[in-house]
């Protein structure tokens, strides 16, 4: 095992990896309860959430999906790299594919099964870096940003700081109470300055760098909740894992009928999937990889394989019940506290297994408790805006309306074709035409006829 992780060439010993890897699960953990809180549509209206698939089967597919995906990382890639159900693609499953666009969830696992199949193909060819450089960097970040702020937005509004208003279409909610008010009106104030506090506790500990504090923030917030019975609290820690069967090989019954996998939704559908997981997992991994010193002449060794790994628990991923699987920043983690190889996934992996007997716990699952958790990923993802060229109006234009179409419109699909079709007009009208890719100019088009005849 020593001499197949390379541990004397990196430097480093089974404590060290096994401490890094520990590290990485607790600062991934949270995503346990965010993901299936996402995923069964728990914050929306009963008669809306029967067409989401149940929160306990999407736990347990959460979890295996982590622990499979982290795994294939850990012995193809070989690298500390935890892997686990997307931040910013669940909420695009939930809130665009599903909600608004109106695709059964069980053809959008096929989606993201589709996507993966196609990443995993671009990667064992080649093609992959060919694409990347077709993409302006400027809606890379835009999108990643975009993402950030639909996300923070989505916290706000399930913990219930932002609320809906006639006037004004969204407003601060009322955070005190009177004797006046109807008891669903004291209890939503009390939940969100429950959800506040939460916030500024995982605020703090971040601030601190502490590198499990969106999983503390939300330890603390439950805890606080249950002693002011604002949270249910746990009948019992530790059972048998829930039934995976509501989510296992769903994808399958569209994966063999063309006509639904190739209309019109679907495609922009399989595309969001695939681009938002094609960049973010090739920024991931070059990140914690320079973090960790393994890259060589800016090159990450088996680069391939690592891309290839995540394409892998995508797929897997979608068989059992979950959206995209993805390499996680939060790895850095683990990198700081000394993991230099694939064993440290291993550890993660195997700490994501041990974890589908813990279920009960998540009884304490509210809105308050996921949206600090929610609004600290935006904020993490909106960091990226500083490195659009915002004195470039041709490139600003573009990023400035993939990030802003995303919160505004709850779609993350609207705001990325909103960029692309705008992003080749900025250029061409500034004499620079030939410096856009062809293929955005082939996106310019299919997201052209997606607002125009596609888009209900």
């Amino acid at each position: 095992m020593r001499n197949f992780f390379e541990f004397e060439k990196l430097g480093t010993n089974y404590r060290r990896e096994i401490i890094a890897g520990i590290t990485t699960f607790l600062a991934m953990a949270y995503v346990l309860a965010v993901n299936p809180f996402i995923l069964s549509g728990a914050d929306l209206p009963a008669d809306v959430k029967m067409h989401y698939p149940p929160f306990e089967s999407v736990f347990t597919a959460t979890a295996l999906a982590a622990a499979i995906g982290t795994l294939v990382m850990a012995f193809v890639g070989r690298l500390p790299i935890g892997q686990a159900p997307g931040m910013g693609l669940n909420a695009f499953f939930t809130y665009t594919a599903v909600l608004t666009m109106g695709v059964p969830w069980q053809q959008a696992l096929a989606g993201v099964f589709v996507s993966c199949t196609i990443f995993l193909i671009l990667t064992l060819t080649g093609v992959r870096e060919a694409i990347i450089n077709s993409i302006p960097s400027g809606l890379k970040y835009a999108t990643s940003a975009g993402i950030g702020l639909f996300v923070a937005f989505l916290g706000l509004k399930n913990a219930g700081i932002i609320v809906p208003n006639p006037a004004t279409i969204v407003s601060l909610s009322h955070l005190s109470w009177h004797e006046g008010m109807k008891p669903e009106e004291i209890l939503a104030a009390k939940q969100a300055l429950l959800a506040i506090f939460g916030l500024v506790v995982t605020a703090i500990l971040m601030a601190r760098k502490f590198n499990a504090a969106i999983f503390i923030g939300m330890v603390v917030t439950a805890v606080v909740g249950m002693i002011f019975g604002l949270v249910n609290v746990p009948t019992s820690i530790v059972s048998a894992p829930p039934s995976i069967a509501p989510t296992f090989g769903a994808a399958f019954q569209f994966l063999s009928d063309p006509s639904v996998m190739f209309s019109g939704h679907m495609l922009i559908v399989i595309f969001t999937f695939l681009f938002v997981d094609f960049f973010d997992a090739t920024g991931t991994l070059l990140g914690v990889a320079s973090q960790a010193g393994l890259l060589k002449d800016g090159k990450l060794p088996r680069a391939g394989k690592a891309l290839a790994s995540d394409a892998i628990a995508g797929m897997a991923g979608a068989i059992l019940g979950t959206s995209t699987t993805t390499s996680y920043v939060e790895s850095t983690a683990g990198v700081a506290a000394g993991g230099r190889s694939g064993f440290t996934a291993i550890v993660i992996g195997i700490c994501f297994l041990l974890s589908l007997f813990f279920s009960p716990v998540l009884a304490v699952v509210t809105s308050a408790v996921t949206a600090p958790a929610l609004i600290i990923v935006g904020v993490l993802m909106v960091s990226h805006m500083t490195k659009i060229a915002w004195d470039q109006m041709e490139e600003a234009l573009p990023a400035f309306l993939t990030i802003i179409m995303m919160p505004l419109t709850f779609s993350i699909a609207s705001g990325i074709a909103a960029g692309f079709i705008v992003y080749p007009i900025t250029k061409i009208f500034k004499g620079q035409a030939k410096e856009v890719h062809p293929i955005m100019y082939v996106l310019f088009f299919v997201f052209l006829v997606y607002f125009i005849w596609l888009r209900e």
